[in-house]
């Protein structure tokens, strides 16, 4: 059980609010689902997916993160229940009918979120009241993205969620899936040069500073997680907090962090308000970094977007 504690103050009185984290409801289910971006960064695709006959399973919830990565959530309901097992079992499908994935995307958020699915790193989330330290030992053995979330309601209007653990594939290299323009029965591949590929060609001096902000960001705190995507280096906890992008030919890092441009004085060169202009990963302040004394400006707003995240 978690050991958290939440307490109400009244003036000089304190009193202790009592959680509860007992088998989840179907209600608990549709409340997350229906708020799934905001809990968990997560849009949703659908609800009780069936595998299919032969396969014979049903996902509770299937989404799409905010890296275009597929999401498979499953949620414990007993104490019996395996849910990682059931979830891998899910996953495992998942993988080998990207189709029929895509097909949902496409029918539910366009073309262009179709062929952006990014099959490097499928998630898979379980949802329960608590786990064992078994289930958080198995999922480092299993080189699969799963992570564990513990839930706890408070009264009948405040609900927890906290990361319990996660465990990250290593990359098999960067899978091209988006097509050339000849369109879907021409067989072709769109070749990109990868975030991974400009690191390897970034000179000496790039390549530390990346290095820093690297092992700085994963220092603010044990549940930082770091994913390889095809675009950017995404630094989370539950969510996106900043998304690192080389710059070769500039000689520079671009960081997009979850801080409001407006709550802060922008500095041309160094910070950019990005909310009306495209970019690869997520956040709405846009950070330049040349050099460390721009990491040493950087950092406070690398800390509020961790806070914030």
């Amino acid at each position: 059980m978690s050991d958290l504690k939440l307490f109400r103050i009244g003036g000089t009185d304190v009193c202790e609010v009592h959680g509860t984290s007992l088998a989840l409801e179907k209600s608990l289910q549709t409340l997350i689902e229906q708020n799934l971006e905001t809990f968990l960064g997560v849009r949703f695709l659908a609800s009780e997916f069936s595998t299919g006959r032969d396969h014979g399973g049903r996902m509770d919830t299937l989404g799409i993160d905010e890296n275009s990565c597929p999401v498979i959530i499953e949620y414990k309901r007993s104490s019996n229940m395996n849910v990682i097992n059931q979830g891998l079992f899910y996953l495992d499908w998942l993988v080998t009918h990207r189709g029929d994935f895509e097909m949902l995307v496409l029918k539910k958020f366009g073309e262009k979120a179709a062929q952006s699915v990014e099959w490097s790193s499928p998630r898979l989330i379980c949802i329960a009241g608590d786990f064992s330290r078994y289930d958080e030992h198995a999922i480092k053995q299993m080189n699969r993205n799963i992570e564990l979330i513990r839930y706890m309601k408070f009264d009948d209007d405040l609900l927890l969620l906290e990361q319990v653990n996660a465990a990250s594939a290593p990359l098999n290299g960067v899978i091209a899936t988006d097509k050339v323009d000849g369109g879907a029965d021409s067989g072709q591949k769109q070749k990109y040069t990868t975030v991974s590929q400009y690191l390897d060609k970034a000179d000496g001096e790039l390549r530390d500073l990346f290095d820093t902000v690297k092992a700085h960001l994963e220092g603010l705190g044990d549940d930082v997680q770091f994913k390889v995507l095809r675009f950017y280096f995404a630094f989370k906890r539950i969510k996106n907090f900043a998304c690192v992008e080389i710059k070769t030919q500039e000689r520079k890092l671009i960081v997009h962090v979850k801080v409001d441009p407006d709550s802060i004085t922008l500095e041309d060169g160094f910070t950019r308000d990005v909310r009306a202009i495209g970019h690869f990963g997520t956040g709405d302040l846009e950070i330049t970094i040349r050099s460390m004394e721009d990491f040493e400006k950087a950092k406070p707003l690398f800390e509020r977007s961790y806070e914030n995240a």
